[in-house]
């Protein structure tokens, strides 16, 4: 058999690949590891309910959070809770008027993920 074994690989397949050439591209192509847990991370966010109906509350506007707790009926306290976490991950930013501080999508991207997300449910 002319395939290549998995390669680099401290558990999983432990097998001939069929394809060899699409395997090597495929291969080449990868990113470093730190790369997917990156991603993970940030699409762990789009897991809960309540913090894509903050990312879509704010894709309009900014807010600040007790707007926020009224649009979700839910406490400003979990507000915060959840824009931090956001902020953290850099899906929103801060703007701080005052005594108010103001949240918005952090840029286009976030608002192309959410856009994208809804199309893909509604197909």
């Amino acid at each position: 058999m002319d395939g290549i074994l998995g390669k680099g690989r401290k558990s999983g397949a432990n097998c001939a690949a069929i394809h060899v050439a699409d395997v090597e591209r495929v291969q080449a192509d990868l990113l470093p590891d730190d790369d997917y847990v990156s991603v993970a991370s940030l699409l762990r966010h789009f897991g809960d309910p309540t913090r894509v109906k903050l990312l879509h509350a704010l894709e309009s506007r900014e807010l600040c959070v007790s707007d926020l707790a009224v649009i979700l009926d839910i406490t400003k306290s979990a507000v915060s809770h959840h824009l931090n976490a956001l902020k953290l991950s850099k899906l929103v930013r801060a703007r701080r008027d005052g005594q108010i501080v103001y949240y918005s999508l952090d840029d286009d991207h976030v608002a192309m993920i959410l856009k994208t997300g809804f199309e893909h449910m509604r197909e």
